[in-house]
């Protein structure tokens, strides 16, 4: 604040802002500025008044609720205004009561001590992201992301692997970064890959369900269907625009029987948070391989992986409070997360999707890591999930280190890191970006 600055009223001009947003139905319960007892005895008939314009309700906490969302003597010695409507009050006095019930009887441990603190967040209306990266600032608690996560990638797996590169690549414009013999990775979006295995070589065979579905967003869909068609690539689902649809598009079939959803997100209300970040996708297009035969005009901006589960809200708290990821889009059946700039991944749930759950499925769910030993290391000690392998493995022409683990509902979720080797050069060069 500067020198002339009145700190009472800025921190009433707080109290302001806060119960308008409260009154609004934005945020359950807010937070004064920490004052001394005497300056709160002078400061508190005025938030009174400033709040019930609002219709928000004022209480005076000289003893604040400690969690690990913020420093322990954040509010040590001092009074706050708890703002709010309702009943929050009483959530939140309860939510001291169960802290001291769990202290009283020694079971105030780190997983209730977490508990506790989310629960707090949540009265706060904080987001899960903002939930867990307070706990990672002021705990040991991490998600996936506080690992450095540069891109996602997504393994398929093929019989004939040099006619499904050639189908990407002239098809569809994908540009082949790394050729492995056994696997090509494919650079699909900005930072989100495709990598297509050997099904006689890789973790999963050709046999298993395909128990997955690849969303390509592009506004050029009805370019995009005459494409495809003139390539006689399958056509599952042809494409019809739909009046007043959140979304449009059509679904074709990969050579081997792997579903790709050519889709468009349109301003809707169901899409109000994910449409600014789409737009800010589509001015990042990646030009289409010289091998292919997609008409230059022709682009692909994001992507996403939609995965079918059982229990959807069981996914949903891992993929918040494991991976750290952002909802961007809640249509009940149906939850998509942003993992990268340009791509997303979507739990869907098996009972309404294109797919039903498989206890086997054909495809692996990646990710490349700037710290792939440190989030290895923190899997194991808390037992996020069960590991495939109990070591990380450093592929045997040290291409890439990795690491395969079983996520919910039998999904292979795979961690890697390549480094520099002449067959990386062009994928390392995008990564480095």
């Amino acid at each position: 604040m500067g020198p002339k600055l009145h700190k009472k009223s800025f921190d009433l001009g707080v109290v302001g802002a806060f119960s308008e947003v409260i009154n609004a139905g934005v945020k359950q319960l807010a937070l004064s500025a920490p004052l001394p007892p005497d300056e709160m005895d002078n400061f508190i008939e005025d938030a009174k008044k400033i709040a019930a314009k609002h219709n928000v309700l004022v209480y005076r906490e000289s003893d604040l609720i400690v969690t690990d969302l913020f420093p322990a003597d954040i509010a040590k010695g001092l009074d706050v205004l708890l703002l709010f409507q309702g009943t929050t009050k009483d959530n939140y006095l309860m939510l001291k009561e169960d802290q001291k019930l769990l202290k009283d009887t020694a079971q105030y441990n780190e997983k209730n001590r977490r508990m506790i603190s989310k629960r707090f967040g949540r009265m706060l209306s904080y987001s899960p992201q903002k939930i867990n990266g307070l706990l990672s600032m002021n705990t040991p608690f991490k998600t996936m992301i506080n690992f450095g996560l540069k891109a996602n990638n997504l393994f398929l797996y093929y019989d004939d692997l040099k006619k499904a590169g050639e189908f990407y690549v002239k098809n569809l414009g994908f540009e082949l970064m790394a050729d492995y013999k056994m696997a090509q990775i494919m650079r699909m979006t900005k930072d989100s890959y495709l990598i297509l295995v050997d099904g006689a070589k890789g973790m999963h065979t050709t046999e298993e369900p395909k128990t997955v579905a690849l969303a390509l967003l592009t506004d050029q869909l009805k370019e995009w269907y005459e494409h495809l068609k003139s390539k006689n690539v399958k056509i599952k689902d042809d494409f019809k625009e739909k009046e007043n649809s959140a979304h449009d598009g059509f679904i074709v079939v990969d050579p081997e029987g792997y579903l790709l959803e050519f889709e468009r997100f349109n301003q809707h209300q169901e899409n109000e948070r994910f449409f600014p970040l789409l737009n800010q996708n589509k001015e990042v297009v990646v030009q289409s391989a010289h091998e292919s035969d997609v008409p230059a005009e022709l682009s692909i901006h994001s992507t996403i992986i939609w995965l079918y589960y059982k229990d959807v809200l069981a996914m949903q708290h891992f993929y918040e409070d494991v991976y750290g990821f952002e909802e961007v889009v809640d249509q009940g059946w149906t939850k998509i997360y942003r993992v990268s700039e340009t791509g997303f991944m979507a739990i869907v749930d098996e009972k309404r999707g294109m797919h039903k759950f498989t206890d086997q499925k054909a495809v692996n769910v990646g990710f490349i890591l700037d710290d792939i030993e440190g989030w290895f290391k923190y899997v194991k000690k808390n037992s996020l999930f069960d590991l495939k392998d109990h070591e990380l493995h450093i592929e045997k022409e040290s291409r890439y280190k990795a690491f395969v683990g079983y996520g919910p509902e039998k999904y292979f979720i795979e961690f890697d890191k390549f480094f520099p080797h002449q067959d990386n050069t062009r994928l390392l060069k995008y990564l480095m970006e």
